[in-house]
């Protein structure tokens, strides 16, 4: 594995590429970024565990909260969904559902890491307003 700075600057790479300015999306933390695609909200983090000699990539986001009711055909869609995803899953967490990948920086190329954060933002930004127009009757949560 490469030292973590390389992943850094291929994830800002990632992010010109998709028409934002990585230093106005940087987070808290080195290693952590939030852009917008569409009406969705990307989470990403690269870290690297102190001591070890492997790292991870995530991106996540968030996509809809869990409604209070019609609960089970809620999670029932959500399961169907997840079927038809690519490469990427929906997680519950804190009341929310989430689509969210993670990897290992082991081989991760900037061509992955672009697929990657397309592939959640597109889908984060299509079912966000499926989901929240079905289940939360057009009110919009907030996150």
């Amino acid at each position: 594995m490469e030292k973590i700075d390389y992943y850094y600057q291929m994830i800002e790479n990632c992010i010109r590429n998709l028409g934002a300015d990585p230093a106005t999306c940087r987070g808290e933390k080195p290693g952590q970024w939030d852009l917008k695609k569409g009406s969705a909200k990307v989470w990403i983090d690269v870290w690297q565990q102190e001591g070890e000699a492997y790292g991870y990539f995530q991106a996540m986001a968030p996509v809809v909260e869990i409604p209070k009711f019609n609960k089970e055909a809620f999670y029932r869609e959500i399961l169907e969904i997840n079927h038809k995803l690519y490469g990427v899953g929906m997680t519950v967490f804190e009341n929310w559902v989430y689509i969210k990948t993670v990897r290992e920086l082991d081989n991760f190329s900037e061509g992955e890491a672009m697929a990657m954060l397309n592939r959640i933002g597109n889908y984060a930004d299509d079912y966000d307003d499926i989901l929240l127009k079905k289940y939360h009757a057009g009110t919009a949560p907030v996150v």
